[in-house]
């Protein structure tokens, strides 16, 4: 038997500062990639509203500007987050804003109305970067500076219009005082988002090592059963990532053996404590009294489910079979997946239907339950699964399903039980996208002799 779990991978929290580096890193990239759109997508603006002498130089400061700003973009997609990658923000608006002030130089100067696209930066680079006030004010001044800078060493013939310029000036004050406004009140709000995170983040850590246990727990419990008399026994689990609700065992009562397998409805902790719950009830009621009938057994083991779960203040049921290897026959009863059984001299698999009804719905099963005989032949194998293995999808959304189970033990059926497992196991595990669900398989072949087995 083999049993996969695999161990919860703790992850470094990351610092504020790291967390602040990320998003900035990531909202970079967008904000270049709107850049170097929408930059000469303007440029049919300028057609239809610019002087025609001057539509080659706007061209050629658009050209140069998108270039640098896909450049830019490519270079932060190659790239990790650092404490560097605040600068890809002021480089934005180094560029873009350049471009604008560049263009008012053009046109006329402090009196052009074309400085109204040094806002529209301000308020993309603050709306697209969780940067900090200090940042968002540094930046704006930026842009500011590039504006004042550029129309006094490229000034233009004519007067300066003051009222013009001190409208200019005030509007482009005014965004950015509201832009650093509007960075304090982000600031604060990404602080708190990111100590809810770290909180959430430990909460989660705590609940994931509690299900590790769990799911610790629930593989411990597999049987361990070395020699069963007359037969050979093979079994695996595949837990899921979540403690699921698969369960079987293999219990050595006195001169006989008994097999049994369940899947309890959900998953979680809860379908763990009833699978655990169901383990010991079984394994009890089998070896308390000599040779009961199965039906008895699961009548007893549902009498102590169906109060735990009411205690448990929970809806769920659990599908389970109980069969008793009695020499070249197995009585059995209870309510799960149809039972397959390779018939070694036919060279065929006979599918047998289980009967009856499932754990935890009722509190009296007498008279719903009903033992059945399966009588096997030296080299006959029985195979036991449940839903995970049936159920096992695919990335298009195709399940291995009953049939391919059905050919893939009619394929193994002459290989030693441990073979037919370890294959069919593989042939599911190769078939799915991702698991979902417990993979449970039984297989057990009666011999004429018994000899020993190389375990579960």
């Amino acid at each position: 038997m083999n049993a996969r779990v695999q161990p919860a991978e703790g992850a470094e929290k990351p610092s504020l500062d790291t967390y602040v580096q990320g998003l900035v890193h990531d909202w970079s990239r967008s904000l270049t990639a709107v850049g170097f759109s929408l930059i000469p997508i303007l440029f049919i603006l300028d057609f239809f509203i610019m002087p025609t002498k001057l539509l080659g130089t706007f061209a050629l400061y658009r050209l140069v500007a998108t270039g640098l700003v896909l450049g830019q973009h490519l270079v932060i997609r190659h790239t990790k987050p650092s404490r560097f990658s605040i600068l890809h923000g002021f480089a934005f608006s180094f560029v873009v804003g350049g471009m604008i002030a560049l263009q008012t130089t053009d046109l006329s100067g402090f009196n052009s109305a074309y400085y109204a696209g040094l806002n529209l930066v301000m308020i993309a680079t603050n709306m697209f970067l969780p940067w900090r006030a200090v940042h968002s004010a540094l930046n704006c001044t930026v842009l500011i500076l590039l504006y004042l800078v550029l129309n006094v060493a490229l000034p233009v013939p004519g007067l300066v219009n003051k009222v013009l310029f001190i409208n200019n000036l005030y509007f482009l004050l005014a965004t950015a005082v509201i832009s650093v406004g509007t960075n304090v009140v982000r600031e604060r709000l990404i602080k708190e988002e990111f100590e809810a995170r770290s909180m959430l983040q430990t909460a989660r850590d705590a609940l994931w090592g509690d299900m590790e246990v769990a799911k610790r727990i629930q593989t411990s419990l597999l049987p361990r059963v070395r020699h069963v008399p007359g037969y050979r026994v093979a079994a695996t689990m595949l837990p899921a990532e979540e403690v699921g609700g698969d369960y079987f065992d293999v219990i050595s009562a006195g001169d006989e053996t008994w097999v049994s397998i369940g899947d309890v409805s959900g998953h979680g902790v809860e379908s763990g404590l009833i699978m655990m719950m169901t383990q010991t009830s079984l394994s009890t009621a089998v070896c308390t009294e000599r040779s009961p009938q199965p039906s008895r057994v699961l009548e007893q083991v549902n009498g102590v489910l169906t109060e735990n779960i009411a205690r448990l203040g929970t809806d769920r049921y659990m599908t389970c079979s109980a069969l008793a290897l009695r020499d070249e026959k197995v009585i059995f009863a209870g309510k799960h997946q149809d039972i397959l059984v390779y018939r070694q001299a036919e060279g065929r698999v006979e599918i047998v239907p289980t009967t009856g009804t499932w754990l935890g719905v009722l509190d009296d099963l007498r008279g719903r339950l009903y033992d059945r005989t399966l009588h096997l032949d030296d080299g006959d194998v029985v195979l036991l699964f449940t839903d995970g293995v049936t159920e096992a999808m695919n990335a298009s959304g195709q399940m291995y399903g009953f049939k391919q189970l059905e050919r893939a033990l009619n394929h193994y059926g002459r290989l030693e039980v441990d073979a037919i497992v370890r294959n069919i196991s593989r042939e599911v595990q190769d078939h799915m996208h991702r698991q979902d669900d417990d993979l449970t398989l039984i297989a057990f072949k009666r011999v004429a002799a018994t000899r020993p087995q190389r375990g579960l």
